[in-house]
């Protein structure tokens, strides 16, 4: 049986599987023809969360539309994945206790790629029921630059040539958002829900810097410009919810259970996807509620609308304690311990300890409490129900992509508390994590094996910098390579000299440098 509009038509064939409760065709047809909600990057999160949620109210009677999506990069999640299953999915929800919810999620209605039908889209956001564009293109969509922070080509071309010739992504969605003010003239909400901080100042200050340069050559009317910055919006959000990649063992059950072609594959630009997405239970979405031509009623099923401020304590409690540090934590140390899974992870005594002394005694004394949700609550689910979950199928490996770019947020600000309080001297776990990912660096684990590690914008110029260092006790030149490392606050978010760190973290670096088995005997002394 192929996943099909088709084959929903016999409800007997999916024993064991909640279909949706509406005509998913009729509802296709009025989403056409009078779109609300336009969604960019229709990848494993968007099809777990949003795409669920929306089912939901549709089943409701809350909505009675459901949600076009747009894919901006990878055109083959649409044409190799999406169009062969009618723009159905199966979502799997994966409980603690082993159970398995199967869900066929029919909210999506339409698809398109900005490649293939970029017509389609102006006729989209020039819609006047258009309400709201959602995002979740990860945090390196929004990004205008390279590794050196210079500007890449085609945004520099899109700055000159204005907007009739938009190529980047950014440009192009605010040539769309051009089209929209010619067009019906109606304000719009532009929310990014990236799992990344101040995400909408982001999405906000990527598609404004291309603006500005059109408004300074001239390329853009004063009458443009105000629309852009007075009639679009830009809402922060927070979300949260694991939705690791597709795993075969997944899809093995779901062609047990008589469904065709359910297996994960790797397309041209290295997405993993699969006609089905995987994910825990748990989740979370908090946005700024600043829509000026209304919103969808998520707070309906669960999605908390506030202030900005909200806002930003909600994901800086998440980024900064709850989850986010434990993870990478998990992550740095699963690879030089030889792990592949969390779960199994979250087994080890001398990990577990690491995490649970991090969070709770270095962590909960400076942590955001954002009012709309208890940090105590949130963190005990973390380390109950979520983390330890043997059936979601997560890496240590994804999770130490771009450790780079996050431990800043992750652990900088808690540092940065502390240095406040002239304290930070006396932190055990939080440095104890970050040399664990200076020893990480050299892409050695602890028995000594060569891996690779995960991908990075900054890998490449950080491993260079630890060139010539080999495992064995590490000299006063290998100290030296590493210490300037340290004082690097774009990396760090804090000086760790200048706040009393850096001898700390290189003391324990050193102490995992000795030779194999080091890092294990590490974690034992200091977790003991």
């Amino acid at each position: 049986m192929k996943l099909s509009l088709a084959s929903l038509k016999d409800a007997t064939a999916w024993k064991g599987y909640e279909l949706p409760a509406f005509d998913v065709q009729a509802v296709a047809e009025k989403t056409k023809a009078a779109p609300t909600w336009l969604h960019f990057g229709a990848g494993n999160l968007f099809r777990a969360f949003q795409a669920a949620v929306a089912q939901r109210l549709i089943e409701n009677g809350d909505m009675d539309t459901g949600i076009i999506t747009c894919e901006s990069y990878d055109d083959e999640i649409v044409t190799k994945c999406f169009h062969k299953v009618d723009n159905l999915t199966v979502a799997v929800t994966l409980e603690a206790d082993g159970r398995i919810e199967k869900q066929v999620i029919g909210s999506v209605a339409e698809t398109t790629t900005l490649l293939h039908d970029l017509d389609r889209v102006r006729e989209i956001f020039a819609a006047p029921s258009l309400q709201m564009v959602s995002f979740t293109i990860t945090e390196k969509g929004y990004s205008l630059r390279n590794a050196k922070q210079e500007l890449v080509p085609v945004v520099a071309e899109d700055m000159k040539n204005g907007p009739a010739q938009a190529k980047s992504f950014m440009a192009q969605l605010a040539t769309l958002l051009l089209h929209r003010m010619h067009n019906c003239g109606k304000p719009l909400a532009m929310v990014s829900m990236d799992n990344c901080s101040h995400n909408g100042a982001k999405l906000q200050g990527a598609i404004m810097e291309i603006v500005d340069a059109w408004k300074k050559n001239g390329l853009v009317t004063a009458e443009e410009y105000a629309y852009l910055t007075e009639q679009v919006t830009f809402p922060w959000s927070m979300i949260d919810k694991i939705t690791p990649r597709p795993a075969p063992e997944i899809a093995d059950q779901l062609e047990a259970d008589g469904l065709e072609d359910m297996h994960p594959f790797v397309t041209s630009k290295n997405t993993y996807i699969a006609p089905f997405v995987n994910a825990e239970r748990p989740q979370y979405l908090v946005i700024e509620n600043d829509f000026p031509n209304g919103r969808p009623p998520l707070d309906k099923c669960g999605v908390i609308f506030t202030d900005r401020d909200t806002v930003n304590k909600v994901e800086m409690m998440k980024v900064c304690t709850c989850l986010n540090p434990p993870q990478t934590a998990l992550a740095v140390y699963g690879c030089l311990l030889g792990y592949t899974s969390i779960a199994k992870e979250v087994q080890d005594h001398e990990l577990y300890t690491l995490i649970d002394r991090m969070c709770h005694i270095e962590g909960m004394p400076v942590v955001v409490n954002p009012g709309v949700l208890s940090p105590q609550a949130f963190l005990d689910e973390v380390f109950e129900t979520r983390l330890p979950n043997p059936f979601i199928p997560d890496t240590p490996q994804r999770i130490a992509t771009d450790t780079s770019q996050k431990v800043s947020i992750r652990f900088g600000n808690a540092i940065k508390n502390y240095d406040a309080m002239g304290k930070a001297s006396e932190l055990t776990y939080i440095p104890l994590v970050l040399a664990g990912w200076l020893r990480y660096l050299l892409a050695v684990d602890d028995e000594g094996k060569a891996f690779e590690c995960s991908a990075d914008p900054l890998l490449a110029s950080l491993q260079e910098k630890l060139s010539g260092i080999t495992l064995g006790n590490p000299d006063d030149a290998a100290v030296a390579k590493v210490r300037p490392i340290l004082s690097d606050a774009a990396i760090f978010g804090i000086d760790l000299a200048a706040c009393g760190l850096a001898d700390k973290v290189i003391g324990y670096w050193k102490e995992m440098m000795a030779g194999p088995g080091a890092i294990r005997a590490t974690l034992k002394k200091y977790t003991a």
